[in-house]
C-alpha cells in the first residue's frame, strides 16, 4: 500500500516539507485511542531470538532508525511503534541553528537515493532534553556534533556540552565528525584531532557513575589506510564501537538530474560501499568492536548482507523513506528465517 499509493502522493511534494508533514500526521494519529496498538500489531515482530546484547545494552531487535530522521527527538515514541529496536536522535548541537539555506534536500528517484545538505539543523540540546525526559523505555542513541560557528579547535567544548546535557537521557552516544554538510567538520576525522576528541569524551565518561557507550560515525569515503587508523584509534581510546557509514560525497554511477547537487548522498548507491567498510573493519580488527551498519538498506537482503559482513546492528534511513515501514518487519522476519546464521550464534559484544 505504501509504495503503490502513499509514496507516489508524498513524492509529488518538496521532500523537506513532506518530512515535517509526515511527523505531524504520525503524531496526530498516534493520539487517537488504540492507533498506536494497531500500528504495533502490524509492524512489530516480537521474538526473543531477535534480541541482541551489544556494548552492554539489550536491543529487542537489531533494526534501528538512523540519526537525521528525528533530529530533535520530536517523534521517537511514535516512530518506535513501527517496530524499530532502537531510535537514534540528532545530530544535536549545543545551540539551536537553522542549518543550511533551503532548498537542501533532494530526491534522486531513478537512483532510489537522497542528497541532503541540511547542516545540522536542530533546536539545540536543551530542547531535545525536555522531550527525552518523557521517554518511557525506548532505547535511544544520542548523535552529537558541533555548531557551525564553532571552530575545529574548540569543537571538543561543543561535544562535551552535548554529552553532559544528554547523558541521563540517552543509552549510547554517537560522535558525528563525518557529515559533509558542516564546513571543515570532516577534518576532525584525521588521526590526531579525532584521537584527542574521543579521549576527552572518554575522560568525561569515566567520571560518570555508570559510563555509557560512545560510538564513532565514519564516512564511507575513507581510504583503507584511514580505516586502519580508525581501528587504531578505537583500540587506543577504548570507545565502544563504530557506525558505518554516514553519507557519501561520491556521485559515481548516478542517473538522476539532481546528481550534481552538493551534500551527502544516501540510499541504494551507498549499499555496496557501506558493506565493504563494515567487512573491512570487522576483518581487519578481528571483530574487536561492535559495528552498527547503515547505508543503502532497501531490502531484507541488504540488511542480511551487512549483518553477515560483521555488523551487530543495522539502521535505516533512506530505505525507510523509499520502501516504507514494512521494511522493518520484513528484515526482522527474514532474520528469524535465517536464525542459524553466524550473526545469531556470535558471542554478544
Amino acid at each position: 500500500m505504501y509504495k503503490l499509493l502513499i509514496r507516489p502522493i508524498l513524492f509529488w511534494f518538496d521532500p523537506e516539507e513532506v518530512h515535517y508533514f509526515s511527523f505531524s500526521f504520525i503524531k496526530f494519529i498516534s493520539k487517537i485511542p488504540f492507533v498506536p496498538s494497531i500500528v504495533k500489531s502490524i509492524y512489530e515482530v516480537k521474538d526473543s531470538r531477535l534480541e541482541r546484547e551489544v556494548f552492554g545494552l539489550k536491543f529487542k531487535n537489531p533494526v534501528g532508525l538512523a540519526a537525521g530522521f528525528d533530529k530533535d527527538a520530536k517523534c521517537y515514541k511514535e516512530l518506535s511503534n513501527f517496530g524499530f529496536g532502537f531510535i537514534e536522535i540528532g545530530t544535536i548541537t549545543p545551540k539551536a541553528q537553522e542549518g543550511n539555506p533551503k532548498k537542501r534536500l533532494f530526491r534522486l528517484k531513478e537512483d532510489s537515493a537522497i542528497i541532503n545538505r541540511m547542516g545540522f539543523n536542530n533546536g539545540g540540546v536543551d530542547e531535545a532534553v525536555l522531550r527525552l525526559k518523557k521517554n518511557n523505555g525506548i532505547l535511544i542513541g544520542g548523535n552529537i556534533g558541533k555548531n557551525k560557528i564553532t571552530s575545529n579547535e574548540n569543537a571538543i567544548d561543543d561535544y562535551l556540552t552535548c554529552f553532559d546535557a544528554l547523558f541521563d537521557y540517552v543509552d549510547y552516544f554517537v560522535v558525528n565528525v563525518s557529515s559533509p554538510n558542516t564546513p571543515n567538520l570532516r577534518e576532525l576525522q584525521e588521526k590526531k584531532p579525532l584521537t584527542n576528541l574521543l579521549r576527552d569524551l572518554q575522560d568525561s565518561n569515566s567520571k560518570k557513575q555508570i559510563p555509557k557507550p560512545i560510538l564513532l560515525k565514519i564516512a564511507p569515503d575513507l581510504t583503507d589506510e584511514q580505516l586502519m587508523d580508525i581501528i587504531t584509534i578505537i583500540n587506543e581510546t577504548k570507545i565502544a564501537g563504530v557506525i558505518a557509514t554516514n553519507t557519501t560525497i561520491s556521485r559515481d554511477g548516478l542517473q538522476s538530474k539532481n546528481k550534481t547537487e552538493t551534500g551527502g548522498l544516501s540510499g541504494k548507491p551507498l549499499t555496496k560501499r557501506a558493506t565493504e567498510v563494515i567487512r573491512f573493519l570487522s576483518e581487519q580488527s578481528n571483530k574487536a568492536f561492535p559495528i552498527i551498519g547503515v547505508g543503502g538498506i532497501h531490502s531484507a537482503e541488504d540488511a542480511l548482507e551487512k549483518l553477515e559482513a560483521g555488523a551487530s546492528l543495522i539502521q535505516l534511513y533512506t530505505g525507510f523513506i523509499y520502501e516504507g515501514p514494512s521494511l522493518v518487519t520484513k528484515i526482522n522476519k527474514e532474520i528469524l528465517k535465517r536464525k542459524s546464521n553466524t550473526y545469531f550464534n556470535q558471542k554478544p559484544n
